[in-house]
């Protein structure tokens, strides 16, 4: 259910607030474009500053408007177990298909706490739940141990791989075997994280380039056929320079300040995080029109 290109949906706002319409029509045009999930309420779509209503209401919305054509995974995370629970709770009430859930940032757990941490949230719900490892956020990095032990439980599927590091696709198969879901969040690193095994992609750039994130997905994971890979190729050379171009500074900014340029959403983003320096303009202005969206 959950592989190919999954967007990590940024979350529009006007004047501070939720926009409600913008935020389904971002939606409607991933489901139009081919995309093969949505992540409503992860990083990109900037969690840590939505109020748990807006929270709980990205989700609901996600959930409506994908009307089960594809699925939602809803980001639940929390440094706060009992945060976690509550938002994962709700997140399956509203019939999300899944759940994304970020190892506790600022906290610091041991890899037992971390254990303790995520089987506490998995005997609370019923639904399937992606780790979510991501050490430059977070600080504390989840070991390919821990992660088997986790995946002994009944709904614990599989990790998004924020780590950047390739070797973690071979070692989770060789502890845990091909069952064991991965996705990478890395844009940048895809291609060759499929080759080695991976599922997909919970994208950032899928934002701007849903139609070309999705192809590019359909064809790395069908890589027999050396069409798709010379496909592969060609739309991994077209997106590189946009990979990069969207983390010159913090995420989301790069990527929403792009989705104004494409006339998406506006560029809006909320304290403490900012729109993007002039010079940053230019390069992901650039890097859209080498991939031809421009």
């Amino acid at each position: 259910m959950f592989k190919g290109s999954i967007v990590a949906l940024i979350t529009p706002f006007k004047d501070d607030q939720l926009d409600e319409g913008n935020y389904a029509d971002l939606i409607q045009h991933h489901i139009q474009n081919g995309t093969n999930g949505i992540v409503p309420a992860g990083t990109t779509g900037e969690s840590p500053t939505l109020s748990h209503n807006e929270h709980k209401k990205v989700i609901e919305i996600a959930v409506k408007e994908c009307k089960g054509k594809i699925p939602v995974i809803a980001g639940t995370g929390s440094n706060s177990t009992e945060e976690a629970i509550e938002l994962s709770k709700y997140a399956e009430k509203s019939k999300a298909n899944g759940l994304l859930i970020v190892t506790p940032y600022y906290n610091k757990p041991t890899q037992e706490g971390l254990y303790q941490h995520y089987k506490k949230i998995n005997d609370n719900v019923g639904i399937p739940i992606i780790i979510y490892n991501i050490p430059s956020r977070s600080v504390i990095d989840m070991s390919v141990e821990t992660m088997s032990k986790l995946f002994e439980l009944k709904n614990i599927i599989g990790v998004k791989d924020a780590t950047g590091n390739l070797e973690r696709v071979d070692q989770s198969i060789k502890f845990m075997g091909k069952e064991f879901l991965q996705l990478t969040g890395e844009d940048h690193n895809a291609l060759e994280f499929n080759k080695r095994g991976g599922s997909g992609c919970i994208s950032v750039t899928a934002n701007v380039a849903a139609k070309m994130c999705a192809e590019f997905q359909s064809c790395s994971l069908n890589l027999n056929d050396n069409k798709n890979l010379t496909r592969a190729n060609e739309i991994n050379k077209l997106l590189s320079p946009l990979h990069k171009a969207l983390f010159i500074e913090s995420n989301p900014s790069p990527v929403k300040y792009a989705a104004s340029l494409l006339k998406l959403s506006p560029p809006t983003v909320r304290l403490p995080l900012v729109e993007v320096m002039e010079s940053t303009k230019k390069e992901v202005q650039k890097a859209l029109e080498v991939a031809k969206l421009l």
